[in-house]
């Protein structure tokens, strides 16, 4: 029978396989070589690092992780060596669409950014970027496109050059994977002369990998005031966060922008159908049987209340208010991978309804294009 080792964090998967496969579960970064002895595949996170110390000698054929991310897999050392491995491209970006527009909100709302007047730089326009620019662009935003592979697959003029959005935008987001070398590096992407470049007083958010910014160069940029404000779910070091960065910084989580129940859903499927194609288990298809509801699935908003952004925050918050998660770090940095592993319950806005009272056409279709559902824009 085969045999898959599986981190052990990896939400909805025990019981997927146990018919078809001999399943071991392992915390994510605990797994070693004994334990792959005789094993034939790996289901991971990122905390699995695969490479030649983890890998040599055994007989895994095939590694699913169910993450976008895929720089913890020594992919030169799988191809020479014969083994398949897969990730789950896309499977958190709306939860990473949704960490984003509540930092947005957060930002309009507690430090009085107006949103309709502010330019949004998104670096890497794959399945997270595109959606965060959809978002940005439903909050009234203007925003400016870089992702320098697409540009030169596609042509046009819908993209702009990193120089562009440093003398334009007001706020810079992150979406790109951790690559070292190669055409497109972007490890260090964001270093100290990067950020001399940029508009005086920009925002800068990262929620990719934390590579791509060089923290060293972070810290002053913060202290001269080039940077008005840093949002940093990732960390060069994490889970040995640096305690100053912290203390300068805007908001601060634990490495969850993407962790949704409902993005956690999809890449645990994602990983569960690649290892059915690739051992022939006849799987290709399955997902979760069910991922729970929120406890309060209707939102009620009643637009006499407050003006268009306190509305929107008003509603968001209830799915998900990125401040709680910043307290929760930095009461207890040192419980980093415990903040990640036991992350509390999120769904994102396509498991709520809004019901608008009060008329305000507008509001709807922002609602819709953010991912809810509205119900009524009428008074009842």
């Amino acid at each position: 029978m085969l045999k898959i080792v599986a981190d052990h964090k990896i939400p909805f998967l025990e019981g997927a396989l146990e018919e078809k496969v001999r399943m071991v579960y392992v915390p994510g970064a605990d797994i070693s070589p004994g334990h792959l002895k005789d094993a034939d595949g790996m289901i991971i996170r990122t905390r699995t690092s695969c490479n030649q110390e983890l890998l040599a000698g055994t007989p895994v054929r095939f590694i699913a992780t169910a993450t976008i991310g895929y720089d913890h897999i020594d992919t030169e050392y799988c191809r020479e060596h014969g083994i398949g491995w897969a990730n789950a491209p896309g499977c958190n970006a709306s939860s990473v669409e949704q960490y984003v527009v509540s930092a947005l909100l957060w930002l309009a709302v507690h430090r009085y950014i107006d949103l309709g007047s502010t330019t949004l730089g998104v670096v890497g326009v794959g399945h997270v970027g595109s959606k965060v620019a959809k978002a940005a662009r439903a909050l009234g935003m203007k925003v400016l496109l870089n992702d320098p592979p697409r540009e030169r697959r596609e042509g046009g003029d819908r993209f702009s050059s990193l120089r562009e959005l440093q003398e334009e935008a007001d706020l810079i987001t992150l979406h790109v994977p951790l690559v070292n070398g190669g055409t497109d590096p972007t490890y260090h992407l964001v270093d100290e002369e990067f950020l001399d470049g940029l508009k005086s007083g920009a925002l800068l958010f990262n929620t990719s990998r934390g590579g791509v910014v060089d923290e060293a160069a972070l810290k002053p940029a913060i202290r001269k005031g080039t940077l008005s404000g840093v949002v940093l779910d990732v960390f060069e070091n994490e889970p040995a966060i640096d305690r100053n960065l912290l203390d300068a910084i805007t908001l601060a989580t634990p490495h969850i922008a993407g962790y949704s129940l409902d993005g956690k859903a999809n890449g645990t499927a994602m990983s569960v159908q690649a290892v059915s194609r690739y051992f022939g288990l006849g799987m290709d298809r399955w997902t979760p049987a069910t991922v729970p509801l929120p406890q309060t699935g209707e939102i009620l908003i009643d637009t006499a209340e407050g003006e268009l952004t306190e509305l929107l925050w008003q509603a968001f918050h209830q799915t998900y208010d990125v401040s709680v998660d910043d307290r929760r770090l930095r009461n207890a940095p040192d419980t980093f991978e415990n903040l990640r592993g036991n992350y509390p319950f999120r769904r994102e806005p396509a498991a709520y309804s809004v019901r608008i009272f009060q008329g305000y056409p507008e509001l709807r279709e922002i609602f819709e294009l953010l991912g809810f559902s509205v119900l009524s824009d009428q008074c009842m």
